[in-house]
């Protein structure tokens, strides 16, 4: 299937590695045009690299309003236009209500919900002249929170109904917002965990689809989560607005 994404621009928060960067990764073989955000200079060195000399690769920490502003002002620099944007960056963080403080919940929000809003309004305009959409990445956490999983999952419930509220008010203006709930999924998040915890990364991944029970029986891939962000963010998907898309093996116990 052609998705039609040559010489499109998009803009992804979050995108110096992990599902990020192999979203970039599938916007470039696709022809777009991509900027990425992260806070690692190591790391956006090596996605330069990966993603060729024509994509942005902007040092910025997404909590800081200022940063994320010069972020995206840079990207309209150097490309004029936008055709995507997705919200990325984020990391996974649970504990028990009764064990947590104000400080991380505080924290989580201002990493994963603030970003989101400010970005979006900043773009609203581009996007609504070229027809292009907005990709919340959250987790399936946002539909289905157990025990010990805020405040992600509080943080994330409120970007799927910043999703919905968002789409019902660009659609109107040919904009279109939707969110992809990830379940487990490769990424440089859990290769540092299984390093932090000196686990082989393989024996990691397998122990935690042993705990979860995940139905297909394994974790999920990037290129999965890259095919379906690409295909949400081309012309071909051009009727869907307003949903979250779980990538989850099944996991989840509610559609």
């Amino acid at each position: 299937m052609n998705l039609e994404l040559r010489d499109r621009v998009f803009l992804i928060t979050g995108g110096s590695d992990g599902l990020g960067l192999g979203l970039a990764r599938k916007l470039v073989e696709e022809g777009a045009r991509v900027a990425v955000c992260g806070r690692d200079r190591a790391r956006l060195g090596r996605a330069q690299t990966l993603l060729g000399d024509d994509a942005l690769c902007f040092q910025a920490d997404v909590t800081k309003t200022s940063e994320l502003d010069a972020f995206i002002d840079e990207t309209f620099s150097r490309f004029g236009s936008l055709d995507g944007a997705v919200n990325n960056a984020g990391r996974s963080a649970g504990s028990s209500i009764a064990d947590s403080d104000d400080e991380a919940w505080r924290q989580d929000y201002e990493l994963k919900v603030i970003p989101t809003l400010h970005l979006s309004r900043r773009v609203l305009g581009a996007l609504a002249e070229t027809g292009g959409s907005i990709i919340n990445v959250l987790a399936i956490l946002a539909r289905a929170p157990g025990a010990n999983s805020t405040p992600t999952a509080a943080s994330r419930a409120a970007g799927l109904a910043l999703t919905k509220a968002l789409a019902h008010e660009m659609g109107p203006r040919g904009v279109r917002v939707n969110a992809i709930l990830i379940g487990l999924i490769e990424s440089d998040q859990w290769v540092r965990r299984a390093k932090g915890a000196g686990v082989d990364l393989q024996e990691f991944y397998a122990n935690m689809v042993k705990g979860s029970k995940i139905p297909l029986g394994r974790i999920g891939r990037a290129e999965e989560f890259a095919d379906l962000a690409a295909f949400l963010l081309s012309p071909r998907a051009s009727y869907i607005t307003g949903v979250g898309v779980s990538i989850d093996g099944g996991l989840s116990p509610v559609i």
